[in-house]
């Protein structure tokens, strides 16, 4: 037999005060500030991805869950929030798309913070990282559980024991929004579900005085204790009397979604530019007969300099009549190389643009010099296939007129020789009669 624990995830309140966020230093108020926002995040989301209420109720239970093992200052609750919803939308067999999860919670994140409202491209490096992000956290909440996350609801629980108790239906409501708010406290990872039903039907009945049966204890008929009763009801009361939750930066990573992605593209932004670290700097160059004050102007001599000997490789190798204008273009370029050696940099950004304008130029000329190669060498091609067909068409003609030629000499033959006989028997005639 294989036994598996599937609903044993439960702490005791020595443990939870032992969590590895107050060992990182958060103290407890603010951990359940924390916990009540990370809820509110993912009740929202679930209200604008427009999802069943399990999908919600399943994804704050896996919230809790990892936050009793992980530190809130070690992974972000924005990001925890929106895979507990992506992850909890899969398990309930609703799922939803990883772009449609990441745009509702950039734009949640948008409207609380007061931030401008910026449309998320798909295709953008921003959103890559934040799906990317998306799938690593959703590997940790996986990591931490064990892969095992069964979830029971205290909302199957209220139905039964309130039809079973024969209270009035207005009751069945109230006891429905107290089990959703019970989510957003610890009370899931405290005690069971039939505990907790039990004791949101219990402050339903006393908020709208409906007497319950007392003897004998209506609560032994479902498997709860007095206890666990109260104290579902004493943390119900302490959640509604705590302000609306903000969010409270304690994450080392990042305090907001997209923190790491604005890190990443700057360094994207302020990585060298291409060539910038294979040229020598403007003291170390002693190919130049000027010294430039700065290392854009020491490459700049080295870049023409290189231009320069690849161009006349590439005029070697082309014809007579095409090499003329290369040595012209060549004298041209070494023209302006003096002038700029001998013209001092005002600033390293001017010196930046007419390298780049340098650069361009020098493909600009060696994309010319390809293209009068490849001309070159399909007018060549050209030319040697059309004289191909000519000499093919004079063999031709050639063996024509040999083969007239022939049959003309063999008919002159025949010819010849037809009036030779006749001659000869005229002769051998005119002796015999004579």
């Amino acid at each position: 037999m294989i036994y598996t624990a599937i609903d044993t995830f439960y702490l005791t309140e020595e443990q939870l005060k032992n969590s590895p966020s107050r060992k990182d230093g958060i103290d407890e108020a603010t951990e359940t500030t924390l916990r009540i926002y990370g809820c509110d995040l993912i009740q929202e989301s679930g209200i604008l991805l427009r999802l069943p209420q399990a999908v919600m109720a399943t994804g704050q239970v896996l919230f809790h869950r990892f936050y009793c093992k992980k530190s809130f200052a070690r992974f972000n609750v924005k990001r925890v929030a929106a895979s507990c919803v992506w992850l909890a939308s899969k398990l309930e067999e609703s799922p939803r798309k990883a772009r449609q999860v990441i745009l509702v919670f950039h734009r949640m994140e948008c409207r609380r913070e007061n931030l401008p409202i910026e449309h998320l491209d798909p295709f953008s490096k921003k959103y890559a990282e934040l799906k990317l992000d998306l799938n690593r956290t959703e590997r940790h909440l996986l990591k931490e559980m064990g892969f095992i996350c069964h979830v029971e609801h205290p909302h199957k629980f209220i139905s039964n024991y309130l039809a079973t108790l024969e209270t009035p239906p207005e009751l069945t409501q109230e006891a429905w929004n107290l089990a959703n708010d019970s989510l957003r406290t610890t009370l899931c990872v405290r005690f069971k579900s039939e505990v907790v039903a039990c004791g949101v039907v219990y402050a339903a009945a006393r908020r709208f005085q409906v007497p319950l049966p007392e003897n004998p204890p209506w609560w032994k008929a479902f498997d709860a204790d007095k206890s666990g009763i109260d104290e579902v009801c004493r943390v119900l009361a302490h959640l509604y009397s705590l302000p609306k939750a903000q969010y409270i930066p304690v994450c080392k990573d990042g305090d907001s979604l997209t923190s790491s992605n604005k890190s990443w593209d700057s360094q994207t932004n302020s990585a060298p530019r291409e060539g910038s670290m294979s040229c020598p700097p403007a003291n170390n160059d002693t190919s130049t007969p000027k010294a430039v004050p700065t290392e854009s102007g020491g490459s700049k001599g080295t870049l023409i300099k290189l231009a320069i000997d690849k161009l006349k490789e590439s005029k070697k190798s082309d014809d007579d009549s095409k090499s003329m204008p290369g040595e012209g273009e060549a004298r041209e370029d070494r023209a302006p190389k003096s002038k700029a050696e001998n013209r001092p940099e005002p600033s390293g950004e001017k010196s930046k643009e007419r390298d780049r304008g340098t650069k361009s130029r020098e493909r600009d000329r060696g994309r010319d010099s390809d293209r009068e190669r490849e001309r070159e060498e399909s007018d060549r091609d050209r030319d040697k296939v059309k004289d191909r067909s000519h000499r093919s068409k004079d063999k031709g003609k050639e063996s024509g007129h040999s083969e007239k030629s022939r049959h003309h000499s063999s008919r002159d033959r025949d010819y010849y020789s037809s009036s030779y006989s006749s001659r000869e028997k005229d002769r051998h005639r005119h002796h015999s009669y004579a």
